[in-house]
């Protein structure tokens, strides 16, 4: 049996080279990979090549709930395109394109069968989202840590 695919999209105002700076370097990920305020990504690793592991931490911010989203990169292609296969066989494909002023991201990933298709297209649109308002809102300017 095939998988269903979901696809999920958003367009951020940003250069290319930020948002590929930003989905790519973990001190980036742990700022924006999570699709709500009370869940949060402790940590995160990225060796951004083919055969290269990528690993976040993803946890509710009560300590309820925990766990470990792994993948091995299948393609990387600067400022174009990343694809890995998580760990259990499903796979997931974003681009990265041009778009006025900003950057077209598209991810179409394969749907895993425990939770609706709508629930899973709707947390991943959530992180994506997540991470279009982080780029925008750190576009320009190094983010500040703890102060003013």
């Amino acid at each position: 049996m095939t998988n269903q695919q979901i696809t999920i999209a958003t367009t951020i105002a940003a250069p290319i080279e930020r948002v590929w700076e930003a989905y790519t370097t973990p001190g980036d990920i742990t700022q924006w990979n999570f699709a709500s305020d009370d869940w949060c990504c402790p940590s995160a690793e990225a060796d951004l090549k083919v055969g290269g592991g990528y690993k976040a931490r993803m946890e509710a911010k009560d300590g309820s709930f925990g766990f470990d989203f792994e993948a091995v990169y299948e393609e990387v292609e600067p400022y174009k395109a990343i694809a890995f296969a998580m760990s259990d066989g499903r796979k997931a494909r974003t681009t990265f394109e041009a778009a006025g002023n900003g950057t077209k991201v598209t991810t179409i990933f394969d749907a895993e069968t425990q939770n609706s298709i709508d629930m899973q297209r709707d947390g991943w649109q959530a992180i994506l989202d997540n991470f279009g308002r982080y780029v925008e809102s750190s576009a320009g300017h190094e983010q500040v840590q703890g102060g003013r």
